[in-house]
C-alpha cells in the first residue's frame, strides 16, 4: 500500500481513524527553515472536526507534536516528523459495518483487495489520514512563502446545486474564513450553510466545488510530458477522499469554444511576459506561465449517510445497514484547507525540481 507522495519533497503519511495516532514524515525538507507548531497549527484548526455546527460533531484538538527534523526553531535538514493523536473515537458505532459494505464507500473495494481492512470509520480511507498532508502543506506553504512569496487560496464555489458568482479577486483568508461553509460570497455563503443544515437533519448529505488559486508562481515549474504541472495537480486532487472531478483554466467549459475564442493572448507585463487572459489556468503545455493558477475540484456528497439503504453482507447477501457514528453531512468546508496543502505539496516539489535542473551545473 503506497503511502508516499513527491519526488524531492516527500511526505509519507500513517495511521488510521481509529488509531491511536495519525502523522507524517516529511524526506526533503531545506535545512534552516524557521518550524513552529503554530506554522502548523493553525491549518489542522482550519481541518479538525467539530469547529462548526456543519461539520461532524467529532470533538478532537488535533494538536500536532513535533518528533524530530527541528532543532532550537530551525529544520536541521533530516526528516521531520510530526504526530497528531486521536482522542475521541467511538468504534463501537462501527460494528454493523464489520460485516456490512457501506454504499460508494471503500469498504468492499478494500476487503476485496486486502482480504482484511479496518472498519472503524474506514481505517486509512478515512479523511483523518489528511491531517498528515496538511501537516505537510503548512511546511510547503512556509517555503513556498519565504521563497517567493506564493500564495495559495481555495475557498468554496458550490454546495449541491447553490452556485456563487465568479470571484474575479483573489479572496483574502479573512473573507474565506467569514463563513463556516468557506464561501467568500456572504450571501451564497447563508444560503449553504441552510442547505448542508437541511440534508442532515434528513439523515443525508451533500457534495460541492472548491476553486482554487495560486499566485506569485514562477514561470518554468512542470514537465512537458507525463509530470506536466496539471497533471500533478490533478493526481493531488484526486488523492483526496470524495473527490470526482478536476478541471483548470476554462476547464469542461473550453470544450464548447473555438481555438479564437479561447487563446491567451501575450502581452507585455513590466519586465517580462504575461497573458490577456487566463483560460490555460497558469499552465501552458505543462509549465507554469507565471500567471495565477486556477483549477477546480469536485467532491462528491458524504457516502456515510443516517438513512436506512440497501447493501451486502461479506457473504454477498442482501440486506439493510442502517449507519450510525459521527459525519460530516457535506465534507467540502473542511476541505478547503487540504486542497491548499496538496496545490502547496505540488508547487514546492516541482519548484524543488526546477531548481535541482537549472542550479546544479553552471555552463
Amino acid at each position: 500500500m503506497p503511502n508516499s507522495f513527491g519526488k524531492i519533497f516527500q511526505i509519507t503519511t500513517w495511521g488510521e481513524s481509529h488509531g491511536s495516532a495519525v502523522g507524517v514524515v516529511i524526506d526533503g525538507c531545506p535545512p534552516r527553515l524557521p518550524l513552529t507548531v503554530a506554522d502548523l497549527q493553525a491549518d489542522l484548526d482550519r481541518r479538525r472536526p467539530g469547529q462548526s455546527d456543519i461539520t461532524t460533531p467529532r470533538k478532537e484538538a488535533d494538536k500536532v507534536e513535533i518528533l524530530a527534523g527541528v532543532f532550537e526553531g530551525l529544520t536541521t535538514g533530516a526528516p521531520l516528523s510530526f504526530l497528531v493523536h486521536n482522542s475521541d473515537q467511538r468504534s463501537e458505532a462501527y460494528d454493523e459495518m464489520r460485516e456490512k459494505f457501506r454504499p460508494s464507500h471503500a469498504d468492499y473495494t478494500y476487503q476485496a483487495k486486502y482480504g482484511h481492512r479496518d472498519h472503524r470509520g474506514g481505517g486509512r480511507s478515512s479523511a483523518r489520514e489528511t491531517i498528515g498532508r496538511v501537516i505537510a502543506g503548512a511546511v510547503a506553504k512556509k517555503i513556498l512563502s519565504l521563497a517567493g512569496g506564493v500564495e495559495i487560496r481555495a475557498y468554496v464555489t458550490q454546495i449541491h446545486d447553490l452556485t456563487a458568482p465568479v470571484m474575479s479577486n483573489f479572496p483574502s483568508l479573512a473573507e474565506v474564513e467569514a463563513s463556516p461553509v468557506r464561501c467568500p460570497h456572504a450571501a451564497t455563503a447563508v444560503q449553504m450553510v441552510a442547505r448542508i443544515k437541511q440534508a442532515r437533519s434528513e439523515g443525508d448529505s451533500v457534495g460541492g466545488i472548491i476553486e482554487c488559486r495560486a499566485r506569485q508562481v514562477p514561470v518554468g515549474l512542470g514537465e512537458p510530458v507525463f509530470d506536466r504541472l496539471e497533471a500533478d495537480l490533478a493526481k493531488a486532487m484526486l488523492s483526496l477522499p470524495a473527490t470526482k472531478g478536476f478541471e483548470i483554466g476554462s476547464g469542461f467549459a473550453g470544450a464548447q469554444l473555438k481555438g479564437s475564442a479561447h487563446n491567451d493572448a501575450f502581452v507585455p507585463r513590466g519586465a517580462g511576459i504575461g497573458t490577456a487572459t487566463n483560460r490555460s489556468g497558469g499552465v501552458q503545455g505543462g509549465i507554469s506561465n507565471g500567471e495565477e493558477i486556477v483549477f477546480r475540484v469536485a467532491f462528491k456528497p458524504t457516502a456515510t449517510i443516517l438513512q436506512s439503504q440497501k447493501t451486502v453482507d461479506l457473504q454477498g447477501v442482501a440486506t439493510d445497514l442502517h449507519a450510525r457514528g459521527r459525519h460530516d453531512p457535506c465534507v467540502v468546508p473542511r476541505a478547503v484547507v487540504i486542497v491548499e496543502a496538496m496545490t502547496a505539496l505540488v508547487l514546492v516539489d516541482h519548484w524543488m525540481r526546477q531548481h535541482a535542473q537549472t542550479q546544479t551545473f553552471k555552463f
